[in-house]
């Protein structure tokens, strides 16, 4: 079933005001109202592209996640978000623009506003959407905890999922690592620093012996990282602390690593007598391995030369995504197909307008084919 044939340079100021319209809509992950107003402005372009408004979908924090199904959507998932790390009044400082030599910024354009646009354009591009499944949400910057259950529903649907997320300097994302957050608290006793400091038990000793043990845990080898990051203890200078906490962030390439890391994270024990030490929280997202994205991609790279583009470039990251859900439940998957550009939550995030048809002809290529096979 073949997209209809478009001259997408053509269509670039379309895109573009579209995609003008969407960053200019502030809407960082923490602000719900925020996200709301967003997301009015996605379903009126979906609706605007492809007919129907979304199906809106509330989460138990109140912010909306918008579904499209056409027919059985039981073909292709295509996964977005509207959210953005970017805070309120983000615009003052970071304007959306689009300068002389091609290159627009903005908050939020490349990571991934940009992509959200593509999705909608690709998939207006298509004869017939029956077996098409569209899925927008607004928590993915803050790890999903309201749409994954979602996701990973609609992706046991569908035979394969695109995600939208932005590229690596161009290439597409063949693997991404599985995400583990942890908070590990240590109790103690409080005590007085000068007249009783042999009655505490100081909690910033233990968070010491703690960090050494945890990051201990990490093997470069297996491309496995564990680091500690926030740390708080004590109130006051001359209080031995009775609480610390320490927050810690795993990235791992395989699930037996995830499992191995959990478990060796849980059965810290405390150095000084009498501190105590637990571990809350656990995986957020698992591994999205090369074998997942094995054959969307060949599809990708043979659409990508038949377009007249070249050789497609593929990296392995660390950073994860609502990718790494739907090919935690084993739909293969396709990520990093969004915009070209880089900078993503960085002050430099930027996107490259010369390679928005080119990847937006690339989508609605891998639409067409994935929906017309029987």
């Amino acid at each position: 079933m073949p997209a209809r044939i478009i001259d997408w340079s053509a269509r670039l100021p379309e895109l573009l005001a579209d995609i003008g319209e969407l960053v200019t809509c502030e809407s960082p992950t923490s602000d719900i109202a925020a996200g709301l107003r967003c997301a009015e402005l996605v379903d009126a372009l979906g609706a605007r592209l492809l007919g129907p408004k979304a199906e809106r979908i509330a989460d138990a924090a109140g912010r909306v996640h918008l579904r499209w199904r056409f027919g059985a959507g039981d073909r292709v998932l295509i996964l977005g978000h509207y959210d953005t790390v970017w805070p309120i009044g983000s615009l003052a400082t970071h304007p959306f623009a689009v300068s002389g030599d091609g290159v627009m910024t903005g908050p939020g354009c490349f990571d991934m506003k940009t992509g959200l646009v593509q999705l909608f354009h690709a998939a207006a591009a298509q004869d017939r959407l029956d077996g098409l499944t569209i899925l927008v949400t607004g928590d993915e910057e803050t790890g999903s905890a309201g749409s994954q259950a979602l996701i990973e529903a609609e992706a046991r649907r569908v035979r394969a999922a695109l995600v939208l997320e932005a590229s690596e300097g161009g290439a597409l994302k063949s693997a991404r690592k599985g995400v583990a957050t942890y908070d590990v608290e240590i109790g103690g006793r409080a005590s007085h620093a000068g007249l009783q400091p042999h009655l505490g038990v100081n909690t910033t000793v233990e968070l010491a012996h703690q960090v050494l043990a945890i990051a201990s845990i990490a093997d470069a080898s297996a491309g496995t990282t564990v680091t500690p990051t926030v740390a708080a203890s004590g109130t006051t200078r001359n209080t031995v602390p009775d609480a610390a906490r320490l927050l810690v962030d795993v990235r791992v390439a395989t699930a037996a690593e995830q499992k191995r890391v959990d478990a060796e994270l849980r059965a810290l024990t405390p150095v000084l007598p009498k501190a105590s030490v637990r571990v809350n929280d656990g995986p957020r997202r698992p591994p999205l391995p090369e074998s997942a994205s094995a054959p969307l991609l060949a599809r990708a790279r043979r659409l990508w030369a038949e377009l007249g583009h070249g050789e497609l470039g593929a990296v392995a990251v660390g950073g994860g995504s609502d990718g790494n859900l739907t090919a935690g439940v084993g739909t293969p998957t396709l990520d990093g197909l969004g915009a070209a550009g880089g900078g993503a939550h960085a002050d430099d995030e930027h996107v490259l307008v010369g390679e928005i048809p080119r990847r937006t002809a690339l989508v609605a290529a891998l639409i067409a084919e994935l929906l017309g096979e029987e």
